[in-house]
């Protein structure tokens, strides 16, 4: 079965697998976007109004492990996970959860890579502009 796919490709095609805390960070609660609030001087305390709450966009770092069996091979796989990380928009769909998350590149956080330079672990860190476009069809694609 197929652990991930990234832009419709099977990451384990260009030898990338899910680091540790992968699901952990994606899964996740997701954050609420600030309720409407009055504070009047003619009242104790303030009000605020919870219906309706909406969710907010979230960042989430992400770790990564890039794997090749022989050095040439590591950097190739390497250099295609880069250039879809330079595309800035990435979609990662995880058939465990059923559900496709749409995210935007912003940064790499932590690299470690082996002696053999075959394979490599690297943190990324993406903002989700919409956690609640994670169906099939892209609910927020303006194209």
């Amino acid at each position: 079965m197929t652990e991930m796919l990234i832009n419709k490709q099977d990451a384990s095609t260009f030898g990338v697998r899910m680091g540790d805390g992968f699901l952990d960070a994606i899964c996740s609660p997701l954050p609420l976007k600030e309720f409407v609030e009055n504070s009047s001087r003619l009242e104790d305390g303030k009000r605020v109004l919870y219906n309706s709450p909406k969710i907010d966009e979230r960042d989430v770092t992400l770790t990564f492990n890039i794997h090749g069996d022989t050095e040439e091979e590591f950097t190739a796989n390497k250099a295609t996970f880069e250039q879809i990380l330079y595309s800035g928009k990435v979609e990662i769909h995880l058939p465990v959860t059923g559900k496709t998350y749409r995210l935007t590149y912003l940064r790499s956080q932590s690299y470690a890579q082996n002696i053999a330079r075959t394979s490599c672990s690297v943190s990324v860190k993406f903002n989700e502009p919409n956690p609640n476009n994670r169906g099939e069809a892209d609910s927020d694609d303006l194209l």
